[in-house]
């Protein structure tokens, strides 16, 4: 279990009451199926009883199939792990993620998948993204930049968040900024994540083959989807394009890739799939991160000074050293065990198994939920409280299956440490420029749907340090 303990700006271990920062209510132990599928387009977060945050195994039913919520970190091993390839995406896990992105990395199965993963392995090395660190920088300075304008005004954060992120994106994966595409990139996603991504009865209910009536609209949204990304693509390479030196940002790297077992490339629409899971899947889930950090340290002024405390000791040679930002990473981990990006892992078993002694029948819904997991009684001490030393040494590291923010196992998410850089980057520019207050009051409540998001966007004050 991780300890309730917190080491003070030098290091010297001190014992406080920690942070237990707002959740949502937990579901009664009986639920009737329609007030469940209401409360299932609310948030997904809110359809799990107390028991989910005690047992190992819960088992239900889903549509007709049985489903199970697996909290044994064994079993999420045999599951992720051992016998990944019997359990794949979800049909309705595809219906609502496949018209944003595509056959990208992130809905491949099989042979596809395999064969992207191995192309895009190379663009995403320590080595790789450390080439892509001033895109970040020159992102979050911008930020700090246009944040200093609003010193004394309330600051929507999260806004600013995605934004920023958003701008990282852009360049990152193509050496431009946003300043143009951004409002309208930024439109596509909110317009999807409001209209189309959250599950109708019909989309859990059909087989993948039988169009929902939402299905309808998202294919009307993936056609002028895909022209947006291919005029970006388009407007890239007009740019230049690359003559041997070496890659300029995440296109040059994908495109220039190749399988290593096959010597094939991407085919443009290939490509196009890739950029628009990178630059959503990046963004979106990077924005969330850091607003959860920045709304629990200004709940908790003391962790926020402590961190500004180790960015000035980490900038005290000039350019900030990442190494150095321990308690920093510690803050962004913690925040991403109470707000885990993907809070929902399904899967459909592709055949008969056996998991945690329970038999598997094939089409079974398997459900691996890292919302529950990184709250679970058994697998950590004062579970829904903010406490950054759990990741900071000597507290012993949490198991790799009770601690899932980027998924586990071969289909780990392959932009995990680009994404921790570009975190811990930006949480220390922002909070070793700010000092931040939050001014709304009242509770701001997770919801789950695609993402972890707080319920509303509140309002901070920022003032520079």
């Amino acid at each position: 279990m991780a300890e309730a303990r917190h080491p003070d700006g030098d290091g010297v271990t001190a014992t406080r009451r920690p942070l237990i920062p707002p959740s949502p209510p937990r579901a009664p132990e009986i639920m009737t199926a329609r007030r469940r599928m209401r409360v299932l387009r609310k948030s997904v977060l809110e359809t799990w009883a107390q028991r989910a945050y005690e047992d190992d195994v819960i088992q239900g039913s889903f549509f007709g199939r049985n489903s199970f919520i697996i909290n044994a970190p064994d079993a999420i091993r045999h599951v992720l792990v051992d016998n990944y390839e019997n359990y794949t995406r979800t049909p309705a896990g595809i219906r609502v993620l496949r018209p944003i992105l595509g056959e990208g990395l992130l809905i491949a199965e099989g042979r596809s998948w395999k064969h992207q993963r191995r192309t895009l392995a190379p663009a995403f090395t320590p080595r790789a993204v450390a080439t892509l660190v001033p895109h970040m920088i020159a992102g979050i300075d911008g930020a700090v930049a246009n944040l200093q304008a609003c010193s004394g005004a309330p600051v929507d954060l999260r806004e600013a968040m995605q934004r920023m992120t958003l701008e990282i994106a852009g360049r990152t994966m193509f050496s431009l900024g946003m300043d143009r595409h951004g409002p309208a990139l930024r439109g596509f996603v909110m317009e999807y994540a409001e209209r189309l991504a959250r599950p109708h009865f019909l989309d859990l209910a059909l087989p993948l083959g039988w169009p929902s009536p939402k299905d309808f609209a998202r294919a009307r949204f993936r056609r002028r989807w895909t022209r947006f990304i291919a005029m970006l693509m388009a407007e890239r390479r007009a740019a230049g394009q690359n003559d041997g030196s070496p890659p300029r940002d995440l296109f040059d790297l994908m495109e220039d890739a190749r399988d290593p077992e096959t010597g094939q490339s991407f085919t443009d629409e290939q490509l196009g799939d890739q950029v628009a899971t990178m630059i959503l899947a990046g963004h979106e889930t990077t924005a969330n991160a850091l607003f959860w950090s920045l709304y629990l340290l200004s709940l908790d002024p003391a962790a926020q000074d402590q961190l500004a405390d180790e960015v000035k000791r980490a900038a005290a040679d000039g350019a900030l050293d990442i190494e150095r930002l321990k308690f920093t990473r510690a803050v962004i981990d913690e925040a991403m065990r109470l707000y885990p990006p993907v809070f929902l892992i399904a899967r459909a078993a592709a055949a008969p198994d056996t998991v945690a002694g329970l038999s598997i029948r094939k089409k079974d819904i398997i459900l691996i939920a890292p919302w529950l997991l990184h709250r679970h009684e058994k697998l950590w001490r004062d579970p829904d409280a903010f406490i950054p030393s759990r990741f900071v040494p000597p507290s012993p590291q949490p198991d790799r299956f009770a601690y899932l923010p980027f998924g586990v196992g071969a289909r780990v998410c392959i932009g995990a440490h680009f994404a921790l850089v570009e975190a811990t980057l930006a949480l220390a520019g922002l909070i070793g420029a700010f000092r931040v207050e939050l001014l709304d009051k009242d509770p701001v409540v997770p919801v789950g749907v695609v993402t972890t998001q707080p319920d509303r966007s509140p309002m901070f004050a920022i003032s520079p340090r």
